[in-house]
């Protein structure tokens, strides 16, 4: 069977296709739009001021291989990340898009979370997954996406990815700016520095203190 992260499969040929459309003008893109060809940053990092000198600029700026990569999912919640943004790629500087591709094992759920700079279009490239997010109006918006389907979801909402299959789960996202940032609900809660009142958070959900003892506690707080 043909591997779906094969550079010459469909789904690589429409996830070109869907990074082409993102670069169409647009009133509400989230990024400036360039004023040159290019801005390849001077760090790796992609952290420094300024851009390289044109004459410095080579063809490996604009490549990344991370993503041909299979991301860790031994961890609790059975989810491996790996991210291009313009840190980890320094070519998308100036260009207003940024990819990260996510791994599901079984089962697997990439918690609620939000990206304040950056809608996300994601498209399943392996198995089943359910794609989910909640409006400001309190609505959840929920599919179950399989391979070659899209799923958008609006800048600033919590989301969530969750492998409904037997075997594991891969799905790209893209979003319309180079530094989405993100924000995960639980650690934005349960592991802060310093840690959030348990009181105020236990009169917020209405539970006993001790519920959110405990639950400060499995978050490391």
């Amino acid at each position: 069977m043909e591997s779906p992260l094969n550079a010459t499969s469909p789904f690589f040929l429409l996830l070109f296709l869907l990074l082409t459309l993102l670069q169409v003008p647009t009133p509400c893109i989230s990024d400036p739009n360039p004023l040159q060809d290019f801005c390849i940053p001077p760090s790796p990092a992609g952290k420094s001021p300024g851009c390289k000198d044109v004459s410095a600029v080579v063809s490996d700026d604009f490549f990344f291989d991370g993503l041909a990569k299979e991301g860790n999912t031994n961890n609790s919640f059975g989810v491996g990340l790996t991210q291009a943004s313009v840190v980890e790629f320094p070519g998308l500087n100036t260009l207003g898009m940024a990819i990260v591709r996510i791994d599901l094992a079984p089962g697997g759920l990439n918690p609620p979370h939000s990206h304040p700079r950056g809608s996300e279009l994601v498209m399943v490239v392996e198995g089943t997954v359910l794609v989910g997010f909640v409006s400001t109006d309190n609505v959840l918006y929920q599919k179950v996406a399989k391979r070659g389907e899209l799923v958008i979801v609006p800048k600033g909402l919590v989301h969530f990815q969750k492998n409904m299959g037997k075997g594991k789960a891969v799905a790209v996202a893209v979003f319309d700016s180079q530094f989405p940032g993100v924000v995960s609900s639980p650690l934005s809660l349960f592991r802060t520095e310093p840690a959030m009142d348990s009181q105020l958070l236990a009169k917020a959900f209405r539970v006993d203190g001790e519920v959110i003892s405990g639950l400060l506690s499995n978050f490391g707080n």
